[in-house]
Formats: C-alpha cells, sequence, structure tokens
C-alpha cells in the first residue's frame, strides 16, 4: 500500500541545476478441513507471542561498519550460488554441474542457515515441503524433452498474499488467515508452474501489505514477525514486499515475486539493494492475490540483476479472463523482455529529472548527482528538471479509493475462498484482531481497517469522484503531461531513503521517494541500485507512461550495466556511524 507519505517529496529541494544538458527554468520548491483448521489456528495463536517477542527492535552497538561486511555471530558460511543469476542456473543444469534438486537443496541450505539461523532475517514465512519433488519432476522433464524455457527448474519465492493451491497457507501475514488454502493457483502462480519453476516457498510481509494500520512498522507480521534488512539487521526492509526483497538480496533463491500498490516492490527492492519492476496495472494479472485496490494493485519481480527481472516479468504476463484490466494488455505484453535490454540504451535517450522527489536527504542527493552524471556521460540527454505540476496533489483521493477498494476488494476474495474460510469478511477480520490484540495488535492498530469498514458500495459519489480525479492528476495532468512537453523518454528520482532503524514503538520513518504518481497513475516503474549511503543501499527509479516497460528496461539495464553497484549484504548488527 501507499506507505511513503511523501513519496512525491513536498519537501523544499534546496539543489541546483547541476551541468544539465538542456537550460530548463529550475523548478520552484513546494513546502513541506475446518477442525484442523482451527487446530492449526489454535496452535499458531499459542506461539505467536513467540514471533511477536522476537520482532523487538535491536540495540545498536559498537561494532564495525557495514561496508566492511561485518556479519552476525561469526562468518556466514560461503555459498556457493552466491549473486548466481538465473542465466547462470541454466548454464549449470545444461552442462550437467547442477540439477534443479541440487540448486533446491542449496537454497534450503541456505534459507536454513542464514533466515532461521544465524542473522536469522526472517524473511521466509513458509517454505514449500513438495519443493524438492516439483525440483525431481522438472529434471525428469529436461531429461526427457528439454527445458521449457529460462525458467524451468529455477527456484522462486513468491509473497504470501498470493494463492497456492498445495500444502502452503496464503495469510497476508495475518493470524486470522491462519489455515486458509487457497481453492486454486494465483493466475501468477500458475504461469510460474506453466515456466517451469519451483516455488520454494513463501516470503513474509507487512500484515495486509501495511494498509492495516498508518502507524504499522514495515515488515512485520502477526503470523511471521520482523523482517530484518540483510545489510544491517537492525534497520528495516521497507515493505510490504520485505520478505521477498531481504530473501532475494541475500540469495535465499534466484528470484522473488512481490507485489505493490503504492511503493511495496520498489521501496523493499531499494533498502534491500536490489532490482525491481512494478508493472503498467494489467500487464501481470491479480487473480488470486489478497488485494488492497483493483485501481493499483500489481504483482512484479524482485531480483539481484535487472536481466533476471527481466525474465521473469516475461513468464507473468497474459491475458487473463478473470482480471478485466489484463485485457488493456493485448498489444503491449511480451513474453521475452530481454530483446530491450541494451547497454548502450542511454544514448540519446531523453531522461527528465523529477527534481521535487530530491532533497530529504543530502547523501541520497549525492547518490543521485553521481547516478545522473553516469547518465550523462553514457549519452542521456537530461531534461532537468522536468516537474510534475501534479505530484502532492492526488493524496487524500488516493487514500479515498483505498478505503472503498479494500472492503470492497477484500470482501470479494474471501467469498471466493468458501465456505471455510477462516474469515469471510473485513469486518470479521477486525473482530478476529480485536479478540486477540495481545498477538496481533502488540504494536499499532487497525484505524486504517476501520475507516475502511464504514466506506459504502463502489456506487458511492465520493468513490467515483476519488477515482476520477486521481487517474486524471496523475496521468493526464501528471506523467503524460510532463513527458509530452518535454518529449521525454523516462522519468529518475531517488526510489527511497536508506533503511531506517527498525521501531516497533514509533512505526516507520520514511523520508522520501517518488513511488506515488506511478503507482496512482497505474503506469511502470523500475528500480535498479544506484548507490550508498553509510553502507545502506538506496535505489534508483526510472518510471514513464503507460505500458513503457520495454523504454524503461532499456534505459534502467544501460545504467545498471553502466554502474553495477549491487554488492551482496554482509548482516552487520548494527551500522557504526
Amino acid at each position: 500500500m501507499k506507505r511513503l507519505p511523501e513519496n512525491d517529496s513536498e519537501k523544499s529541494s534546496n539543489l541546483t541545476e547541476k551541468n544539465s544538458t538542456e537550460s530548463v527554468k529550475a523548478e520552484q520548491p513546494t513546502p513541506a478441513a475446518p477442525a484442523r483448521r482451527e487446530f492449526l489456528r489454535a496452535s499458531l495463536l499459542g506461539t505467536a507471542a513467540i514471533a511477536t517477542a522476537a520482532a523487538k527492535p535491536l540495540v545498536a552497538g559498537d561494532v564495525a561498519d557495514a561496508r566492511k561486511s561485518v556479519v552476525f555471530a561469526g562468518d556466514v558460511p560461503a555459498f556457493e550460488l552466491d549473486e548466481i543469476t538465473i542465466s547462470d542456473l541454466q548454464d549449470g543444469m545444461k552442462s550437467g554441474k547442477y540439477t534443479s534438486r541440487s540448486i533446491t537443496e542449496k537454497y534450503l541450505a541456505r534459507i536454513d542457515a542464514i533466515d532461521k539461523q544465524g542473522p536469522a532475517l526472517n524473511a521466509i514465512i513458509e517454505l514449500n515441503p513438495d519443493a524438492l519433488s516439483i525440483a525431481d519432476a522438472m529434471d525428469k522433464e529436461r531429461k526427457d524433452k528439454g527445458p521449457r524455457g529460462p525458467l524451468h527448474g529455477i527456484p522462486i519465492l513468491i509473497k504470501d498474499n498470493i494463492d497456492t493451491a498445495d500444502k502452503m497457507m496464503t495469510t497476508a501475514g495475518s493470524l486470522a488467515l491462519l489455515g486458509s488454502h487457497a481453492p486454486k493457483d494465483s493466475t501468477v502462480a500458475q504461469r510460474l508452474r506453466d515456466a517451469g519453476a519451483v516455488i520454494l516457498g513463501k516470503t513474509n510481509m507487512s500484515e495486509w501489505a501495511n494498509i492495516r494500520s498508518n502507524h504499522s512498522t514495515s515488515g512485520w507480521s502477526g503470523r511471521g514477525g520482523q523482517t530484518k534488512n540483510p545489510y544491517a539487521l537492525d534497520r528495516n526492509p521497507c515493505g510490504s514486499s520485505s520478505g521477498s526483497g531481504a530473501a532475494v538480496s541475500a540469495n535465499l533463491a534466484a528470484a522473488a515475486i512481490g507485489t505493490e500498490t503504492d511503493g511495496s516492490i520498489v521501496c523493499p527492492s531499494s533498502t534491500c539493494g536490489i532490482a525491481g519492476i512494478k508493472p503498467t496495472v494489467g500487464l501481470v494479472s491479480r487473480t488470486g492475490i489478497i488485494p488492497i485496490s483493483h485501481t493499483q494493485d500489481t504483482a512484479g519481480p524482485m531480483c539481484r540483476t535487472l536481466r533476471d527481472a527481466a525474465i521473469l516479468l516475461g513468464a507473468l504476463t497474459g491475458i487473463d479472463s478473470d482480471d478485466p484490466a489484463t485485457a488493456e494488455s493485448r498489444e503491449h505484453s511480451y513474453t521475452d523482455y530481454t530483446q530491450f535490454l541494451k547497454e548502450d540504451g542511454l544514448r540519446g535517450a531523453r531522461i527528465g529529472v523529477v527534481r521535487r522527489t530530491f532533497g530529504f536527504n543530502e547523501e541520497v542527493d549525492k547518490v543521485m548527482e553521481a547516478a545522473l552524471e553516469t547518465m550523462r556521460k553514457q549519452g542521456a540527454i537530461l531534461v532537468d528538471p522536468a516537474p510534475i505540476e501534479s505530484a502532492g496533489k492526488f493524496g487524500e483521493s488516493e487514500f479515498t479509493i483505498f478505503l472503498y477498494e479494500l472492503k470492497a476488494d477484500l470482501n470479494a476474495y474471501l467469498a471466493k475462498l468458501g465456505p471455510n474460510a477462516p474469515v469471510k469478511t473485513l469486518k470479521d477480520i477486525i473482530e478476529f484482531n480485536d479478540k486477540n490484540s495481545a498477538k496481533e495488535m502488540p504494536y499499532f492498530g487497525q484505524d486504517t481497517f476501520l475507516k475502511s469498514e464504514e466506506k459504502g458500495p463502489l456506487t458511492t459519489q465520493e468513490y467515483i469522484d476519488a477515482v476520477a480525479k486521481a487517474r486524471d492528476l496523475a496521468r493526464k495532468e501528471g506523467i503524460d503531461a510532463t513527458m509530452d512537453k518535454n518529449n521525454l523518454d523516462a522519468l529518475v528520482g531517488p526510489t527511497g531513503g536508506p533503511a531506517w532503524l527498525t521501531d516497533h514503538i514509533n512505526g516507520d520513518s520514511f523520508g522520501g521517494g517518488s513511488s506515488s504518481t506511478a503507482a496512482v497513475a497505474g503506469y511502470p516503474n523500475i528500480t535498479v541500485p544506484a548507490g550508498f549511503v553509510h553502507g545502506l543501499p538506496v535505489g534508483i527509479s526510472f518510471f514513464g507512461r503507460s505500458w513503457s516497460e520495454p523504454v524503461l528496461l532499456r534505459v534502467a539495464y544501460a545504467f545498471e550495466q553502466a554502474t553495477k553497484v549491487r554488492k551482496a549484504p554482509g548482516f552487520a548488527p548494527t551500522l557504526n556511524i
């Protein structure tokens, strides 16, 4: 959900134009089975206190700088698949060095050593008990028929709000959905299976994708506890796709799927030092994903490299009759996005610098200035600044949309679970949380849920007006207007700031970012690592028009290849700064 209240930062940017290729007047700063299920629920509710106790913030200590790869409780064991790519894994299986089973076993061992023990990232909420048997089947098929494609036999993690019709639950991190098994695969899960991927497990997340309360702590869920940032364990991984970001960064799987309503793919990708793609709404089906807002929700890839993310995106696209939004992608989707990855993709590209999103952190600004200079050297034409005049004017409408659509969409999702669903409505969830407040609400409440429950149907004029206003401001008067005026290929801004200290008392401490305009518009947004601030990664976002994934991939990949910023995390207990 929208967990970056100042995403299109309304804080004043004190920066001046620096050597922009085109001289443009500076932007004016803006002010600042039922019996079994019930047994399982009772058992896990009884042990949930352990998870929440473990979720308390770590106390900062005097240790070496995280940039020196200080690790938790001794050395993290060397890992054979560290930083390996999907293509490398395929080459290994082709040569006989690896099998899908051996790769899966290695990742399971890595999860046991790093996620459950040692640094104890707590990124994985549940492992797939069938993972090894699926890997065996993929190995046999490879031998008998050859590989299905680039994901054949590749272990992938998916977020715990994405349905799988198997032995794993889908709970969005909530104790209210313990024992909930989806009657059928989500379209995302089915397409992964069709591509031959091994669904390795599900990742922890900000409970209910951070929509339960405006005072939440990202990466915490009642079921899963607190996910940690692999660069500094007392810092936050951002959310709501917290576990997906932390797991991929820590090399717990080849890749992962996250979901975003506003910032939930790109922010954890940024703070965990990986690449993330938030596609145009409708490019990837949302069927079988626990929703917030059908206006803005989408799933997308989270990977260590943009090439891996492009491979994964191609497996997810396509028309789904159960998700009407996908019909619009008919002439805009591809099964192979790697064709758009060009090392010289910045040459001649017109890039608009959204200065409004700068200014919230001086060190982030330095990283961004270095990134802009790299783009110039790679032949990009920078229009600096390229103001989005409507930015910051649609936040209230966006929240109104969330309140209406959360109730309507979540109730519709729960109804599809059938008569054995643990809860049937948002009202049931609210009542469950009240009855189990010690375990579900030890740090923050459910104020947003309560506001949503008060809303009427989607025929209410307030909702209709909010949708029209938000879309017009973010699309026609926002991204489209800015790009048309300046003849741009893409817009750029800082994805967010460095990871903040996890604080369950005060909640999240977002500094700023750039996700909101693209999120409200339903337009694509790609983030890649841009640099480090005191050893903590920060990303740069490339966003633009609807269905512009090919262009954004081209320029983002060129930047990634020119900089190669990504460095594996060191699992430092804290930063010495």
